[in-house]
This record gives structure tokens, C-alpha cells and sequence, in this order.
């Protein structure tokens, strides 16, 4: 026999099997040696009462042994007769790659970047030197930022697609199956480089490509249909469809599809900066204790408001994590936050974003429709001058910020780049540094502590999601003028993280199948 039952259990005994057992066998009224086994299938962190607690599901076997509740899905190799391009090496790429297996259509991944073996030591080269390599850096190469990231698996689109499928098959490549079952799952920035190595493997041995060092200068057109991609301006790649799944801070493929007539649009999108503050500080206000339980993980935290019309809210925030420049030119300075698996960084950090809209980018309407890109460059080197053409970072405490200080020291900081005093109050948009302000003021009054001389403001965080939409039909999700190109993931509009990126990754994959088999009856 199996029950489901629901429980609360304090931090104390959330590793302790004897106590699970026996708390479980009085709720049920049954002889402990009746539990043949206990199954976790949900645990969240509840810390809304004085006591913070875990929230858990579990599945009781009584008198029965359970059968594993994990069907990994199986991979066969695909017919090699039709091939689906995929440009970008992302979430949104790989996870297309392995449907497009599933339903036996080779896939061809052409990523600009390089392996994550070797764009590790362009990532030193940019946290130690400040030199941004334009094609390999935290942005572009294999995994896209998502590799050297949180590996925040949490996502609002929960009608998208099946989002226990993602889970199932980053567990089945190496994460923890803890991913399963935790309410906010996440991998971890250590653990992330080698499972997308084994995507990478299952992708390979199953007849699918890849190609590193590969940047599509091109696209091949016929007609109203697209036939392939040149990569590199000097080799030819031709399939039967295309997956265009480049992240948000692919600009040149902007510029590309602009250049070959191809529809895109402007759309709103967020700018600001990352906050910092002590850990301590924030499992402090969150956990409402000085001490941290040692069975409680960093606590984390989200935040929205609107003022003056404009969202203000946290993005990406990462408990016990560090912030990193995620600059794609050597002349800009982009930020952004990641964190290993144990989260056990002495810093917590997020972005501190606030929407703009056409509005903001009227001074640049002369750039049409890229004028928002040519908005939040404008602000990427401005910060880059400021902190002295390098990778170091304007900064400043928050409650100087607020009072329009520059901050005559600065908190320690996870930034290994390194940061610079800087009047961030007079440097970024005047309209965003108001709601940024107002939107700190707010936030301190309901997290108390949130708003304090310890933490500190870095910027910027501009590359929240793209300034462009790249248009589909809703049904197809073929592009609305070019048969055969699929637009996906990030760079196209279409999602907001690893998740909802694989998701509508997997969703192009089928679409490029229909139109595959469709197109060759």
C-alpha cells in the first residue's frame, strides 16, 4: 500500500530517516516496521511563522517496496536523412538537439564559442586581466551563460511545456536528483560545466553534431524559406530547417537578420544593477534569527513593486553566490551573478532592475529598430569608463545611493574584477536611478535590514532579456515571413532562464519536425 501524506518538520530532523519514519508512522497510526520505505516527492522551505520549517510530500510504502518513480528517457541514433541546423549551443539548443533525436531528425549545433573545457580560461582571462574575448566569455560558448551560472532551475512557465521532463533529463546527465523534488531547484556553477559535457556526449553518440568555434555570418535564403547557415564566412551548412536559438547578447544576429530583410521587433526589457549584501544579513531578515541553522541552506529572496509606472524588481538573485562580468566586447562592462552547488559564498547578490520601455530609447530613435540596443550599450560604456576601461566596477553603498552620495569607501565584495566609488546616482539614467531609489525605500521596509550602509550597488546589470522579439507564428513557431527558421529561447523573446529556454527549445525542435516531414511528402 502507498499514501501520500503532507508534513511540516523542523530543520533539526530534516536529515534524520529514524525520526521521518517515526513521526510518519504515529500520523498514520501503524507499527514503524510496517514502513517499508519513504519517498520525498516535494520540499520546500516554509519561513512565513517565527519557526521556519520544511514543507514536505512523501509517498509511505506500507508492507510494499516502491518501484523507482524516475523514467529516464531513452535516446537511439537518428536518421542522419534530415537535419535541423541549430545556431547556438544554448539551453534553448541543446535541449532541441535532444528532442530532435527523440524524434529521429539529425542535429547539426554550430556555436560560436568554444567547449567549456577551453572557455574556462577565457573566463580567467576576464575575472584576472579584464580581456573580454568577444566569441568565448560568460555569455557565448558551449552551454551559453547558463553553464557558469546558479543553475536556478525555477520558472513562471508552467504552461509552456513539461517542466518535470527538464528536471528528468538534467538529472539524467549528472544532477543531483535533488532537482526533483526541492520547490526552488538549482545545480550550481561547478556542477553545470559537466553535465552539459554529457548533453554534449548523448547529443554526439546519437548522430547528432557539434562545431565550436563557429559564428554564423550568414544566412542561406531561398525565396521566402531559409536552406542553412555560413558559418565563419567560408563554410556552408545546409539542413532542412533551421533553430535559431542565440542568446539575448547575440546582437550581430540582429544586425544579420535585419540586414537579409528579416522581420524583427523592439520590445521592452530591463536595466539596473546587482545588489550585494552579507549573506548573514539576509538569512537574518529571511530565517528571523541571528544564526543560521546549519540544515538550512543561504536564504534567498524576490522582490517587485511599481513606481512611477515601472516595475522594480529583484532578478536572478543569487544566494550565497558571486557576481561576475558577463561583458561580450572589451569596450563594456555587463554584470551578472552565479553560485556553486553549496551556495556558501559569505555574499548574496541579485539584480535591481527596472523596466524601460520606447520611451527611454526616443534619444537613439535614429537606430530604429535597434535603438533599445544602442540605449543599454550607452549605459554598458559608460560604466566601463568609469571604472577605468577594465572589468572593475562602479559601486557604491546603497544608502549612499539613495541620499545621491558618493560612497567614500566600499563593503568587502564577491566581484573578483574588483570595484571603484563611483556617483552611480549621477552615471546610469536619470528615470531608472529614481525608480531604482524608490524601489530600495520600499524594499527596506518590508525586508528591515535590506536597505543598509553594508551592502552596496554594482553596475550594470542591463542583459536582463533581449531588447528584441524575433516574431513567430503561435502555432508553428515558425517565423512569420521565413519558412523553415525557428526562433527560440532568449535571444529570440521567447524565455527567461535554463528552463523556460529548454522548454521552448524542445517545443522549435517539434515544430522544425513538422515542418521537415511536411515539407518532403
Amino acid at each position: 500500500m502507498k499514501k501520500e501524506i503532507e508534513l511540516s518538520l523542523s530543520p533539526d530532523f530534516i536529515y534524520d530517516k529514524s525520526y521521518l519514519k517515526n513521526l510518519l508512522s504515529k500520523k498514520l497510526r501503524i507499527n514503524p516496521i510496517e514502513i517499508s520505505a519513504v519517498t520525498v516527492t516535494r520540499r520546500s522551505i516554509d519561513a512565513r511563522g517565527k519557526r521556519v520549517v520544511y514543507r514536505l510530500r512523501a509517498n509511505v510504502y506500507i508492507n510494499e517496496n516502491p518501484s523507482s518513480s524516475i523514467q529516464h528517457i531513452k535516446f537511439k541514433p537518428a536518421d542522419g536523412n534530415k537535419k535541423v541546423l541549430i545556431i547556438g549551443g544554448g539551453p534553448a539548443g541543446m535541449f532541441a538537439a535532444l528532442r530532435l533525436i527523440e524524434l529521429g531528425v539529425r542535429p547539426v549545433i554550430v556555436e560560436r564559442g568554444k567547449d567549456v573545457r577551453r572557455r574556462r580560461r577565457d573566463i580567467k582571462a576576464i575575472m584576472r586581466d579584464h580581456i573580454v574575448n568577444p566569441e568565448s566569455n560568460y555569455c557565448f560558448g558551449e552551454g551559453g551563460a547558463g553553464t557558469f551560472s546558479d543553475g536556478k532551475l525555477y520558472t513562471r512557465s508552467t504552461k509552456r511545456g513539461n517542466i518535470e521532463r527538464i528536471l528528468t533529463l538534467l538529472h539524467q546527465h549528472g544532477a543531483s536528483e535533488d532537482i526533483l523534488i526541492d520547490a526552488h531547484p538549482h545545480i550550481g556553477s561547478n556542477k553545470l560545466p559537466k553535465i552539459v559535457q554529457a548533453m554534449r556526449d548523448t547529443i554526439v553518440e546519437n548522430g547528432g553534431e557539434y562545431h565550436f568555434d563557429s559564428k554564423v555570418t550568414d544566412l542561406i535564403l531561398s525565396g521566402n524559406s531559409v536552406k542553412g547557415a555560413v558559418v565563419n564566412n567560408s563554410q556552408d551548412f545546409i539542413a532542412n530547417s533551421v533553430i535559431l536559438a542565440t542568446g539575448h547578447s547575440a546582437r550581430d544576429i540582429y544586425y544579420l537578420l535585419a540586414k537579409r530583410n528579416i522581420t524583427i521587433k523592439q520590445k521592452s526589457f530591463a536595466m539596473g544593477v546587482r545588489i550585494e549584501h552579507p549573506q548573514k544579513i539576509i538569512d537574518e531578515i529571511q530565517y528571523h534569527s541571528k544564526t543560521r541553522h546549519i540544515n538550512l541552506p543561504a536564504s534567498s529572496y524576490n522582490l517587485s513593486c511599481q513606481m512611477d509606472g515601472r516595475g522594480v524588481y529583484s532578478f536572478c538573485m543569487c544566494p550565497g553566490g558571486i557576481i561576475v562580468p558577463a561583458s561580450t566586447e572589451q569596450n563594456e562592462l555587463v554584470l551578472n551573478g552565479m553560485s556553486v552547488s553549496r551556495r556558501d559564498s559569505p555574499y548574496a547578490n541579485s539584480g535591481l532592475v527596472v523596466t524601460v520601455n520606447e520611451n527611454d530609447w526616443k534619444p537613439f530613435a535614429n537606430h530604429g529598430i535597434f535603438a533599445g540596443i544602442k540605449f543599454q550599450a550607452k549605459v554598458e560604456k559608460a560604466v566601463h569608463k568609469s571604472g577605468g576601461f577594465t572589468q572593475r566596477a562602479p559601486a557604491q553603498r546603497v544608502t549612499d545611493f539613495v541620499n545621491r552620495n558618493q560612497s567614500s569607501s566600499l563593503p568587502e565584495s564577491s566581484y573578483i574584477p574588483g570595484a571603484v566609488s563611483a556617483p552611480l546616482h549621477e552615471l546610469l539614467p536619470k528615470q531608472i536611478v529614481k525608480a531604482l531609489a524608490r524601489g530600495v525605500k520600499y524594499f527596506g521596509k518590508r525586508m528591515h535590514g535590506y536597505m543598509t550602509e553594508e551592502a552596496q550597488i554594482l553596475a550594470a546589470e542591463t542583459r536582463t532579456s533581449s531588447p528584441i522579439r524575433i516574431p513567430r507564428d503561435p502555432e508553428t513557431l515558425m517565423h512569420i515571413h521565413v519558412k523553415g527558421l525557428f526562433p527560440s529561447g532568449e535571444g529570440a523573446g521567447y524565455a527567461g532562464g535554463i528552463v523556460s529556454a529548454a522548454i521552448d527549445g524542445e517545443r522549435c525542435a517539434e515544430g522544425a519536425v513538422k515542418y521537415v516531414f511536411s515539407n518532403s511528402m
